[in-house]
């Protein structure tokens, strides 16, 4: 399957707000100010804001010259009820793009929205348990045999709920996975990431019908997406690289040599193995993409890649992944936090 190419950008502001409505609580019907963070992912014509390769730039000044009205401002003063939700689809409308994939809202960092390919919003919800877990069937003298722990992170989105009231329902279950060993609880037995997120939604489905997606962190690098049918996992690897943007303008400062350091996210999907409880091991990802990544680190791409642009490294790195890791459906890559491309070729959701 030919992979569709979206355009990344992110931008932030400080913002006030007063909510109202049966899902308020009430400490956010008293006026009060978030940290908000907003992603949109784009399908854009290559040269879209004047310079080809550069689409995710044009985006991002796009992004931050919509939010910079909102920036160090009363929300309630642009909107009736500045909810996430509500917030999502405002900024959707004035951005006016032709295409958007997905775009994201952090109201602080445990609560937001996100509107999907189809233009319906889901309200998340983060939150950070501490767990101990051992893997029973990993072959002998793989480091996840043995009995560790990790901070594990569990992002829940779901439909016509409040930020709020996800929290709300999740609490009791957070408490039976907190401070526990995770082997010891019925179910998870062999608590893979993917396994760990499939079980956390069959124990929330029944309070939150609504339910779209659950998203473990088993790291800050890697973690496992369920939404009812498929698995997704994904792996991030970093990367501090040269790089010349050729077709810059030779005034452009991208037309200079200069560096970033890239992050690289690898999403693969597919069914689990029915022994191991993973639908590929992470170690796996790692090694078996390392033959591409040294090509990547520490290097100045643009002597192999002339274009020298995010874009045209996301398909070389694609091309050259595929026959390593055939469960890959999507390559991201940032070359910083606010601008990126994404390849997908496979089923996505609101997870991302």
């Amino acid at each position: 399957m030919k992979p569709q190419l979206s355009h990344w950008a992110a931008a932030s502001f400080e913002a006030a707000r007063r909510l109202s409505g049966p899902a308020a609580d009430r400490r956010s019907r008293h006026l009060h100010g978030h940290s908000f963070r907003v992603e949109v992912r784009a399908v854009l014509d290559r040269g879209w804001g004047g310079l080809a390769g550069a689409e995710s730039h044009a985006l991002q000044l796009r992004l931050q010259e919509l939010v910079s009205i909102l920036d160090y401002g009363d929300l309630n003063k642009r909107m009736a009820n500045p909810s996430d939700a509500h917030l999502v689809h405002w900024i959707a409308q004035r951005l006016a793009l032709p295409e958007i994939s997905r775009l994201h809202l952090w109201a602080g960092p445990a609560q937001g929205a996100t509107r999907d390919t189809q233009g319906r919003v889901h309200c998340w919800r983060r939150d950070r348990f501490e767990s101990a877990h051992r893997l029973p069937h990993v072959p002998a003298g793989h480091k996840c045999g043995r009995m560790h722990g990790h901070g594990f992170e569990a992002m829940l989105w779901a439909g016509d709920i409040g930020g709020e009231d996800i929290g709300q329902a999740w609490a009791p279950l957070r408490q039976q996975l907190h401070l526990a060993c995770l082997n010891d609880i019925a179910g998870l037995e062999n608590p893979t990431s993917e396994r760990l997120s499939s079980w956390i939604w069959h124990q929330m489905i029944g309070s939150i019908p609504t339910l779209s997606a659950v998203m473990v962190f088993e790291t800050a690098s890697c973690g496992a997406v369920f939404d009812g049918q498929r698995y997704h996992i994904w792996k991030d690897r970093g990367f501090d690289s040269a790089t010349r943007f050729a077709a810059a303008p030779v005034n452009d400062a991208r037309h200079r040599l200069h560096g970033h350091t890239y992050t690289l996210r690898l999403g693969l999907s597919g069914p689990l193995d029915a022994v191991m409880g993973w639908a590929v091991d992470f170690g796996d990802v790692k090694s078996l993409f390392s033959p591409v990544f040294r090509q990547l680190d520490h290097v100045a791409l643009h002597e192999v890649l002339p274009a020298g642009d995010t874009t045209a490294i996301a398909h070389w790195i694609h091309t050259r992944a595929m026959p390593l890791l055939p469960a890959l459906d999507r390559v991201s890559l940032f070359d910083t936090p606010a601008t990126g491309a994404v390849l997908s070729w496979g089923q996505t959701s609101v997870a991302g």
